[in-house]
Parts: C-alpha cells; structure tokens; sequence
C-alpha cells in the first residue's frame, strides 16, 4: 500500500488513514513492505508510511541505487532513522552508516530504532552538520520533520563538519551522502569540501529554495560531479543525485 501519493487532505486520504488512529502510538510494529520489510519501527514517531513502507517511495528506491553492500552511507538529518536503517539494510553488515541528528525528540526515536532492530553497523552523531565546528541556535518549533539550524532558533547544539570529523580519523570515508538538511545543505557540503574531492561520495540531496539549490549546483558541478534532478525545481527546491 503506497498512500504517499494520497493527500491526507482527499476525502480518500482521511479514509484510508482513520483506522491507523486506533494503533498507539508508542507501539513497535513490523514495516510491512519494502526493503526495510520485517524490520521494527515505532508507530507514533514520524508518518504511518514508515512503517507501511511506503514512505517516499520514489526516493528509497534511488537511494537503493546509489547504496551497494560494503558502503559508508552519512545520512545527514537522519530524522528518526528511516534512511538510516534503509542505508544499513542496503550496505549490510560489511558496511557503516553515520546517522547526524541535533534534535532530543529525534534522537530518541532514532536510537531506538537502531537498537530495536539490533543494528551494530549504525552510529549516531547527536550533531548537525554545518561548515564550521561549535554550536548553532536551532529552531524545532514546526514539526519534527522541519526542524533546522537559524541564528534565532530556541535550542543550541552542536554542528560539525565533515572534513574534520573524516580527517581526525572519527568517522569513516563516505561511499555515498544523503543530505537532507532544511536549508543548511550549502553549509554541509562547504563542510565536506575535502572529504567530497578526496572521496567523490555518491550524493542523494534536497535543496529547499531556488538559491539554494543553484548554489549547491554550482559547488557540485565545480567538483567534477554530473547531477541528475528527481523531480522539476520549484520555488520549494528539488532532490536530486550528484554522481562523480
């Protein structure tokens, strides 16, 4: 069942969904389909289509494209973890996945999660990535799912950049980089600079405004890489796929 393409808005949308009301929301259920299927998730922390499996279709199966058994996969703005445990279902247990996540709420669940489905391939870095080391404000006012780094946000927490993180030997090189920041993806990439000529990581991104996305382009293109868009550019951005 795939209802990411059904507005929660539709008349069908709220009907298909009503009956997940009755689910708590603290339960552990098994995803039901999908190359995470079997694995564990707990209902109440993101959308009901993590774990029906159907959550950003089209985007899991790129990212299926760009993960091959053995890789090192960053997942940064791991969120609660969906991409993190696709990453280390896709990269096996040859493989790494570093999951970034300044977030408390997000966190927990991610960690959960890892833990419940018995993951030892997984870190997680309680960090946001930027292009300097220290600490940011940071705003969770919105949901969950928006939550990014801006000078007035209500939290302080710690960003990193990658080139230091790779070149003092505490992470692992990356195979490919999923980068899905909310507006701080410039930053994170001007972070891995280095770490991205040295290592020509396949990169899955989101871009969240048309300056944005230009500037990214722009760094990406310099560095050799061909882009691939997945959807058309809009006001709000687009993904798409950087490969070297």
């Amino acid at each position: 069942m795939n209802l990411s393409g059904i507005s929660n808005e539709s008349l069908v949308g709220r009907a298909l969904r009503t009956p997940f009301r009755l689910i708590p929301a603290s339960a552990a259920v098994p995803i039901l389909q999908g190359p995470l299927r079997g694995w564990r998730w707990i209902v109440g922390s993101a959308t009901h289509g993590c774990w029906l499996g159907s959550y950003e279709f089209e985007t899991q199966r790129v990212f299926a494209r760009l993960v091959r058994p053995g890789d090192v996969v960053y997942d940064l703005g791991a969120n609660v973890g969906f991409y993190t445990l696709l990453g280390a279902r896709l990269a096996g247990d040859s493989g790494a996945v570093y999951s970034f996540e300044p977030l408390p709420r997000n966190l927990e669940f991610l960690r959960k999660h890892v833990a419940m489905n018995r993951l030892k391939n997984c870190f997680v870095m309680d960090a946001a990535v930027a292009d300097f080391d220290g600490e940011m404000r940071f705003d969770a006012s919105d949901a969950p799912t928006t939550a990014h780094l801006v000078d007035g946000g209500g939290l302080v927490v710690r960003v990193v950049t990658l080139d230091s993180l790779v070149e003092r030997g505490e992470i692992q090189p990356p195979s490919v980089m999923k980068i899905d920041v909310e507006c701080s993806e410039w930053k994170a990439l001007q972070g891995a600079a280095r770490t991205i000529e040295k290592h020509r990581p396949r990169i899955l991104l989101a871009t969240h405004n048309r300056e944005l996305h230009a500037e990214c382009v722009k760094f990406l293109e310099r560095s050799g890489y061909r882009i691939e868009l997945l959807t058309a550019l809009t006001l709000a951005g687009t993904e798409l796929v950087a490969w070297p």
